[in-house]
């Protein structure tokens, strides 16, 4: 992690500035926080200790199928709708292995990335995803531990949404881009295999969930078809909150009576909104 990505961030306790000396960032006022091993930086207050993650084994299934190149869509919609300057701060909400983020930094040099996520099993992926991403581990809930208008562009994929602070956080010009679910996204896997459904309220919930901090400056729906044999199908239902409750074996013996390759249906909203 470099010095320079640790400037744009600030400590969960008081909310100075942290700065990075050898191996441990720390704020004036004398909180200090050790970069583990795997390269992120654990900002989760304590008063959040406990709350759940994606697994590893999600994380996992995660990369699995995001290496396949199925969603690769999304990612290009959310690169054409970037608008990035050549040195800009980029920060996803919810980075997961920071598969969007590093895809939105191209191949501009100097692009910078902070990649946040409540799982320091996501945090250990998404800092090796690239070399200019910081990954820093918090509670998209709370205060998010960047300093005020640091990011020029934010990046909210099938994650939480905290609108005052992601407002905090970007700059006066800065933009949001956010990825829901639309009601096809998934439908030939959602009652076979038992999975969540996507929330019919779910786009009036974004507008009230964002309304009095942005306002939606425009939209696209992407929408594809992936034809999935039976191991990306197991991967792409373990990586998703439907793996929480689903019985592994009895998720197995559905699948086995799917067609192969399975014909499903890539269905999502890609909004922008500007503060």
């Amino acid at each position: 992690m470099e010095a320079h990505l640790v400037a744009a961030l600030r400590c969960p306790v008081c909310g100075d500035g942290l700065t990075l000396t050898d191996r441990t960032a720390r704020c004036p006022r004398g909180h200090a926080y050790d970069l583990a091993k795997q390269g992120y930086l654990n900002l989760l207050p304590a008063s959040s200790n406990g709350i759940d993650g994606d697994s590893a084994a999600m994380v996992g299934a995660r990369t699995v199928f995001l290496g396949t190149g199925h969603y690769a869509p999304i990612r290009d919609a959310l690169i054409l709708r970037a608008e990035l300057g050549e040195d800009d701060l980029v920060v996803e909400v919810g980075a997961g292995t920071a598969y969007y983020l590093a895809g939105v930094l191209g191949m501009s040099p100097h692009r910078r990335g902070i990649a946040l996520d409540v799982s320091k099993y996501a945090a250990r992926r998404a800092a090796k995803a690239d070399p200019r991403i910081a990954s820093v581990v918090c509670d998209a809930w709370r205060e998010l531990p960047l300093v005020d208008g640091a990011a020029e562009l934010m990046l909210n994929v099938f994650a939480p949404r905290n609108a005052a602070e992601m407002a905090r956080v970007l700059s006066p010009t800065g933009r949001l881009l956010v990825v829901t679910p639309n009601q096809q996204h998934l439908a030939e896997l959602i009652d076979v295999l038992g999975m969540v459904s996507v929330d019919a309220d779910k786009e009036r919930r974004l507008e009230e969930s964002l309304a009095g901090e942005f306002v939606r400056t425009g939209s696209e729906v992407v929408e594809e078809t992936m034809p999935l044999d039976r191991s990306a199908v197991e991967q792409l239902v373990l990586m998703t909150p439907s793996a929480r409750h689903l019985d592994y074996r009895d998720l197995l013996q559905r699948i086995a009576v799917l067609p192969e390759p399975a014909v499903v249906t890539l269905s999502v909203t890609v909004s922008a909104w500007e503060k």
